[in-house]
Parts: structure tokens; C-alpha cells; sequence
């Protein structure tokens, strides 16, 4: 059974960070490209960064978010990471991780807020 569970969201004023985790089980992480994404109250699901199964230098990132977003994964510890610097009340949005090259599976998502 696949699970995949974030953790690390919270509130946090403008200029903060913030370093989510995405814990995934029952299938080959290892073997598999993942992504974030993020859903802002009244706004669409959008894609904020993906990665490939052994951690490609060639990420992608939503062009809001280069150069303070950075996605990264262990694929040792099962777990992918979404590294979020000088945040902006724009960026409050629950946060998602999800399979890239299988299913598509979700996880429950973890809310973030930034906010003075």
C-alpha cells in the first residue's frame, strides 16, 4: 500500500523558512520521480518543484519559487524534502508531495502559512 505523508508545515512570518518532509512507503522510492506541489485557498493545484529518482541537478521549479525553494530526496531514508527560504505570504498554500513516474499518489498535504 502506498502512503505518502508530509510533515513540517506551520506558520511562520515573511522572510522565515520552513523545511518540509514527505515520508513515503510501499513502493521503490528509490526508483521513482517525485514532486510538490501546492493548493492556495480559491486557486488551482500547481506544481512547485520535481525531481528525478536519483536527485537530477536539473530540477524543476515553479518560477515564483527558484532561488528559495530547494527540493531534494534521501532516497536511503525514503524521504523527500522541500527546502523553503525568505518565504512569502503568496507561498501560504497547503503543500503536497506526489509520484512523478507512477500511480499519481498523494499524500494528505501540510499546511503552510506565512504570515506577520
Amino acid at each position: 500500500q502506498v502512503q505518502l505523508v508530509e510533515s513540517g508545515g506551520g506558520l511562520v512570518q515573511p522572510g522565515g523558512s520552513l523545511r518540509l518532509s514527505c515520508a513515503a512507503s510501499g513502493f521503490t522510492f528509490e526508483s521513482t520521480s517525485m514532486t510538490w506541489y501546492r493548493e492556495a485557498p480559491g486557486k488551482e493545484r500547481e506544481l512547485v518543484a520535481s525531481i528525478t529518482s536519483r536527485g537530477s541537478i536539473t530540477n524543476y521549479y515553479l518560477d515564483s519559487v527558484k532561488g528559495r525553494f530547494t527540493v531534494s530526496r534521501d532516497n536511503a531514508k525514503n524521504t523527500l524534502y522541500l527546502q523553503m527560504n525568505n518565504l512569502k505570504p503568496e507561498d501560504t498554500a497547503v503543500y503536497y508531495c506526489k509520484t512523478a513516474s507512477i500511480g499519481p499518489y498523494w499524500g494528505q498535504g501540510t499546511q503552510v502559512t506565512v504570515s506577520s
